[in-house]
């Protein structure tokens, strides 16, 4: 079998497997159960007075604004 066999009988298995995939009914997900510790962890998230928006720019500064601030701007540091 040369490369071009193997590549092409590769792809069509992948095919074969995919349409079998796609004929099935998909099960519905079910989404986890929330951990009372990740329960205690949102509740400590949550703004209390002059809590900080916290919004995280690409290089991992964050926002030292207030939460919910009115401002189209971040101010990072």
């Amino acid at each position: 079998m040369s490369k071009m066999d193997a590549l092409r009988a590769m792809r069509e298995a992948r095919y074969a497997e995919m349409t079998a995939r796609a004929a099935t009914p998909a099960a519905p997900r079910k989404k986890p159960a929330a951990t009372p510790a990740k329960k205690a962890a949102a509740r400590a998230e949550e703004p209390t007075g002059d809590a900080l928006c916290g919004h995280r720019n690409m290089s991992g500064r964050t926002c030292t604004r207030e939460q919910g601030h009115a401002a189209k701007s971040h101010r990072y540091s």
